[in-house]
């Protein structure tokens, strides 16, 4: 209709225009203004909605982070349920104000370390090499920051004796999705201050460096990092590593090597492997040369210590995290255990990382299942909000079955690891955090990477979009199988702990899942359910009694039945 009239008054202009004479002058203006009224009306309702500066009325609302400890109702829940009345009132105001300065602030920072990722300068303007690892303003306020709130310092002033460590990690839980990976050096910060401590060294060196990585003091704070993984490397670092220590009479030793994968590598210290020479200078080889050593990677006059940043590391994800391949010539350090415990060693820190490998993968996965459920009440999709899709909502609602049951497993394991850093672990506990340690850190990691991708399609495309920060998420967690040990690696290292125990490990699993599910049996609605749980328990441990030739190529299945089992 209005192009019809339009077509009508442009032939009256036209009209009006060549025959003006025929008219008078008033019955000429009145028609103008009709013809001019209708043209504007048509123009403003087509272009009303698309336009140079408007190109459609439609814009979607994009889901909003909020207050991530008051939205995590498990977390609420196990602590208020697990700390003393007197220890929750004072946990649970701290980590209400950390929740609100992770909105507020935090969860900026976050994204300025992901669009300024870190450099490495070879050379400066004149041609001179110079080294110099560039990282940007926001993640160094996060190294501030972790010292500031007490990220490492918590777990070691015991403040609150067994109950120090749930604290310490349900705050590191809240900080890891908005960190800008800067968890991971906090992670290995962790595991260097739980190796210095557990091994009692009392060397002036480690005591002034056990000082400063559990520092709340953001001058004084130190961060470590591992380097561990060389050319040849991997899981297999008995195998792999080639970096040689030769004693020095001062007491020291002079490293050279070549180290493949050194995250963090602008941390202060770093915890590294390489075969110890014997007196005559020859190097010993197999796992009796393997000896754990202690660097700086700043020589105290300044410069780097004997070391050259070859290149950073170009990865999927985690490009935030300064990753590089390092040359140690003649790097100086000290030797942390006795020469050929180095890979036994390791185990102290490894259970550290490992738990914050767990960590990082279950905050990931309630991070986006909290962003996709607040979505879900903006989308309108086929006349309504997709929140009330029958369909939509059992996938969230799956989700978040699997985010609460990695959340409070991950729980139980560092509970317990406040238990036995304070002498108040059962023999039970201990034999099952040694089991179950790896088990956790396995099956959260292969959880992270099927959850955050299933909550990425809840965004329909918009999660595939880079701009809207969903997709760096799914990049991120991928690292977290490799990390600390892969998933076949770990599973075999469960096997390991079943047989140094001579299978006490599975009499304890055993024993605590009966204690755990002992009043089901009682309640009518749950007699069901303890009766799958137990029929599984009994599956699995049958298994490893019926077939233990194919244990090792079994091995991974078990593993992830052992933590189902855990969960249910």
């Amino acid at each position: 209709m209005l192009l019809l009239w339009s077509k009508k008054t442009h032939f009256f202009r036209k009209l009006f225009v060549n025959f003006n004479t025929c008219f008078p002058p008033s019955t000429l203006t009145v028609f103008r203004k009709l013809c001019s009224e209708i043209e504007s009306n048509f123009s403003k309702s087509t272009s009303l909605s698309f336009s140079a500066a408007k190109h459609g009325s439609f814009y979607q609302t994009p889901p909003k982070l909020s207050n991530q400890y008051l939205e995590d109702t498990s977390l609420l829940r196990y602590l208020k349920r697990t700390l003393p009345q007197e220890v929750f009132e004072k946990v649970n105001k701290d980590l209400l104000e950390f929740g609100e300065a992770i909105v507020a602030n935090i969860d900026q920072l976050s994204k300025q370390c992901e669009a300024l990722p870190p450099q490495l300068i070879i050379y400066n303007a004149w041609g001179k090499r110079e080294e110099k690892l560039w990282t940007c303003d926001a993640w160094k306020k996060m190294h501030n920051l972790s010292a500031k709130e007490g990220l490492v310092a918590i777990g070691y002033e015991r403040k609150f004796g067994e109950f120090s460590r749930l604290y310490q990690m349900a705050k590191l839980y809240l900080y890891a999705p908005s960190s800008g990976l800067y968890t991971c050096p906090l992670a290995m910060t962790d595991g260097a201050a739980k190796t210095i401590e557990t091994l009692g060294l009392t060397h002036p060196v480690f005591v002034a460096a056990y000082s400063r990585l559990v520092s709340r003091d953001p001058k004084f704070f130190w961060t470590s990092g591992q380097w561990m993984t060389e050319r040849q490397g991997g899981s297999d670092v008995a195998g792999g590593t080639e970096t040689v220590a030769f004693p020095q009479n001062d007491g020291t030793f002079r490293l050279f090597g070549y180290k493949w994968f050194s995250s963090a590598t602008d941390a202060n210290i770093a915890l590294t492997l390489a075969r110890i020479a014997d007196s005559q200078g020859q190097v010993i080889q197999g796992t009796k040369g393997l000896t754990m050593f202690y660097l700086e990677t700043c020589l105290p006059e300044g410069g780097l210590n004997n070391l050259e940043m070859v290149q950073l590391k170009e990865k999927l994800g985690t490009r935030q995290l300064p990753t590089a391949e390092l040359l140690l010539k003649g790097t100086v350090a000290y030797r942390m255990s006795e020469a050929g415990r180095g890979v036994a060693e390791i185990s102290n820190m490894l259970s550290m990382t490992r738990i914050h490998n767990a960590i990082a993968a279950v905050a990931s996965m309630r991070r986006i299942l909290n962003l996709a459920r607040d979505y879900s009440f903006k989308r309108i999709a086929f006349g309504k909000l997709i929140i009330n899709h029958p369909l939509h909502m059992h996938i969230l609602a799956s989700l978040e079955t699997e985010v609460r049951g990695s959340l409070l497993f991950l729980l139980e394991i560092i509970h317990w690891l406040g238990k036995l850093e304070n002498g108040k672990a059962t023999d039970t506990e201990t034999l099952l955090f040694r089991m179950l340690t790896p088990v956790l850190k396995l099956f959260t990691a292969k959880q992270a990477v099927a959850v955050v991708s299933e909550g990425l399609e809840a965004f329909g495309g918009q999660g595939y979009m880079e701009n809207t920060g969903l997709p760096g998420i799914l990049r991120d967690v991928q690292v977290l199988p490799i990390w600390e040990g892969t998933t076949n690696i770990l599973s075999l290292d469960v096997l390991r702990s079943i047989s140094r125990s001579n299978k006490e490990v599975l009499k304890a699993y055993y024993h605590d899942i009966l204690e755990r599910t002992e009043m089901a049996k009682s309640i009518e609605y749950l007699k069901e359910s303890y009766a799958m749980v137990i029929g599984s328990l009994n599956t699995v441990l049958q298994f490893v009694q019926i077939n233990p030739d194919k244990l090792e190529v079994a091995a991974r299945d078990f593993a992830y039945s052992l933590a189902r089992v855990f969960i249910v």
